[in-house]
């Protein structure tokens, strides 16, 4: 059940990312209510919360979001991509979200920030795949079953076992 388990959290979080990063990348479901969406727009974004070169910045988050996203959900490299995806929104709560508290704010209110307690939550959950793999049902886990595998083989041949 372990294994279901990571791949439930891997597959919830990529889904995010792979979206996150399609709406900085290719500005899809950009629009009132969303935020801004393509990379020029998100580097304005950038620019007014004083994240430079804001372009450049805004390319690097966009593919770290979404090939990471895409990463995650196929269970490969993940304890390289989950940790690189929490720098990233490390870096959103501390250049973007800080200001305005913890808590999200539900009334959207157009001069009103978001608050950093969703990606609390989210950096969190990355933390958790760092620590213990994508989990049996993943690329990562098919990989290191084989390796164990292969490893019990050379020791059967070698007459440790």
């Amino acid at each position: 059940m372990i294994g279901l388990g990571l791949a439930v959290l891997r597959l919830a979080l990529a889904a995010v990312f792979i979206a996150h990063g399609a709406n900085i990348l290719f500005g899809l479901w950009a629009g009132p209510g969303i935020g801004s969406g393509g990379l020029d727009l998100t580097a304005q974004t950038f620019a007014a919360n004083g994240i430079a070169p804001a372009f450049p910045m805004a390319v690097l988050t966009g593919v770290i979001t979404f090939a990471g996203g895409i990463l995650l959900a196929l269970g490969w490299f993940t304890r390289y991509v989950a940790p690189l995806q929490a720098m990233v929104i490390a870096a959103m709560i501390w250049k973007m979200q800080w200001a305005h508290g913890f808590l999200v704010s539900w009334v959207a209110v157009g001069d009103r920030g978001q608050g950093f307690e969703y990606s609390l939550v989210v950096i969190a959950a990355l933390i958790c795949l760092s620590l213990t793999g994508a989990g049996e049902w993943s690329i990562d886990g098919r990989r290191e079953a084989s390796h164990a595998s292969r490893q019990a083989g050379r020791a059967r041949l070698r007459g440790k076992l």
